[in-house]
């Protein structure tokens, strides 16, 4: 017999896959179709009950996950890894549970986080891909990448990011502290830029690497995206990235053992 009262709550951790290209982002809408709809709808096949999924953070249409984290609370006698298979047997298949377990009752996804880590995906060079289309931003004109690198110097650290954010968005504080902002040179025309911070306001890597790529073309300075970060005004930074470049990459909690090594670093 299965050990678990079916009368105690319990708390189970997802990790998320997800292609989210023909979805209209994570959270739940009218009229549309959302990462969140989905799962929510096959848990309550699964577990005969409505059952309430919170993500670590919405990801806006078009933006895909490779590590997304979401909780929920349910009454079962299911395991977490039979409710991980048995998902993963109901989901479509641009929707993967990569993970799940049973965690305790105070865990959060979203307010017990630490950090996480976003990927943007650049395809650099004259000709398109057919391939990629929907899982990087393709750029023709040819990028600088030292005259990036020079301003993702400026980024670690605390910084108010007020410049960076989505016009119309209503936060507590515009201040966050980023531990990683770099570039990699990911494969043959490939440029992946990677953000690793305590929060992300939103659209801030979107709007990010929009502004750096115009310096990445000459047409901003680094001295010019020091203006803006310390300017605190959207007006004054580049275009918004579109979104099917960007990847959420990994949620981390107290206890990762590289956030650990990374804040003594």
């Amino acid at each position: 017999m299965n050990r678990y009262d079916i009368q105690i709550r319990r708390n189970f951790k997802l990790v998320l896959e997800y292609d989210g290209s023909r979805y209209h982002g994570w959270q739940r809408q009218n009229g549309v179709l959302s990462i969140q709809e989905v799962i929510e709808s096959r848990l309550e096949v699964m577990l005969g009950n409505p059952v309430g999924v919170r993500a670590s953070g919405r990801t806006d249409a078009g933006v895909h996950a490779r590590g997304q984290v979401a909780n929920f609370y349910a009454r079962t006698r299911l395991r977490a890894e039979e409710i991980q298979r048995g998902l993963n047997s109901l989901l479509p298949p641009d929707i993967v549970v990569k993970d799940a377990e049973e965690t305790p009752e105070s865990f959060h996804a979203r307010f017990s986080a630490t950090s996480k880590t976003y990927e943007y995906h650049i395809l650099n060079r004259p000709v398109p891909s057919a391939l990629e289309r929907n899982y990087s931003w393709h750029i023709s004109r040819p990028l600088c990448p030292s005259a990036i690198m020079e301003c993702l110097e400026l980024l670690p650290g605390l910084h108010d990011f007020a410049a960076f954010m989505a016009a119309g968005s209503s936060v507590k504080s515009t201040e966050r502290i980023v531990y990683r902002a770099s570039l990699e040179q990911n494969g043959e025309h490939r440029l992946m830029f990677v953000f690793r911070a305590n929060g992300f306001l939103r659209h801030m890597v979107r709007n990010m690497v929009g502004t750096l790529v115009e310096v990445g073309s000459g047409r901003r300075t680094p001295e010019e995206f020091r203006a803006v970060l310390a300017g605190r005004d959207r007006k004054r930074a580049g275009m918004t990235a579109p979104a099917h470049g960007l990847f959420l990459v990994a949620v981390h909690y107290d206890g990762d053992e590289h956030i650990q090594t990374m804040r003594k670093g």
